[in-house]
């Protein structure tokens, strides 16, 4: 199943995709917190109050997880063209609910950066509290898998050794435009393609059977040291070719149009706005 959060006539509901509608789940807000996976697996719905998904406006698929951690460094030819060693451990940093914005919302670009790049990446929804998670029971705890784009400021990314300054800003991160369900993806995962393009152009393109450390990996590590609850997200790294390291370089600017594709997920489409300050 397709599931999306959403917002119409003023409402907030979680609802199902199903041939153009979005059918709410009853007494459901928004996806994460209030949708363990027993609640997906069997929603709820209110047939007779379903939205044409055209006339509704879609919201981050999860609008306030509690936690969104983030893994760098995770195709090869990402490593090779940031010129670091292999990693042994994930790269792992986070990202704040303010960053979230939808499929169709514009990226915010802040006038203090020069430096905006793109990153085409699969997120992870969690579906159930989980902690020490073995890598072979990662999948039972997954609710689906989603569309981001980490988009990052490269000149703050890198003020320090550590990431955060510049892959936290608010209304920076598209993720969507649906949560799939893990049983429609099944062992498709592995291989999914990824690609992403900026005003039509390809620049990026692989598929997730290239990732270093897979989803199981991610999840197991992840739940070693801190809990997971329904709703958090895993954003699982991007592959080669992202702006900061192309000759010459190529950064966001106002009115690019990128488009991230995620084969069996859908199109993340967002445009690129200055941010009014």
């Amino acid at each position: 199943m397709r599931f999306v959060s959403l917002e119409h006539a003023g409402v907030r509901r979680a609802a199902v995709v199903q041939d153009g509608w979005a059918v709410p789940l009853d007494g459901v807000t928004e996806l994460g917190r209030q949708t363990p996976l027993e609640v997906l697996r069997a929603p709820r719905l209110l047939a007779d109050e379903r939205i044409p998904l055209a006339e509704a406006r879609l919201l981050p698929v999860v609008p306030n997880p509690e936690k969104i951690v983030c893994v760098g460094l995770n195709y090869l030819t990402h490593v090779d063209e940031t010129r670091r060693e292999l990693p042994t451990y994930p790269v792992l940093f986070t990202k704040f609910p303010s960053s979230l914005i939808a499929h169709g919302d514009d990226i915010a670009l802040p006038p203090e950066s020069q430096q905006v790049d793109y990153e085409a990446e699969l997120a992870v929804i969690i579906g159930a509290t989980a902690r020490r998670v073995p890598r072979d029971r990662a999948f039972e705890v997954v609710a689906g898998y989603a569309v981001a784009n980490d988009v990052t400021m490269r000149d703050y990314q890198y003020k320090t050794h550590q990431w955060l300054q510049g892959k936290a800003w608010d209304a920076s991160t598209p993720i969507g435009p649906a949560l799939v369900t893990h049983d429609e993806i099944g062992d498709r995962i592995g291989a999914l393609g990824i690609s992403l393009t900026l005003n039509g152009e390809v620049l990026q393109s692989s598929d997730t059977s290239k990732l270093i450390f897979d989803i199981p990996t991610l999840v197991a590590t992840v739940s070693e040291f801190t809990t997971l609850t329904p709703g958090d997200v895993i954003l699982t790294g991007t592959p080669g070719g992202v702006g900061f390291r192309r000759d010459p370089q190529v950064f966001l600017t106002p009115g690019d149009k990128v488009s991230v594709v995620i084969d069996g997920l859908g199109t993340l489409e967002n445009t690129i706005a200055a941010e009014q300050v």
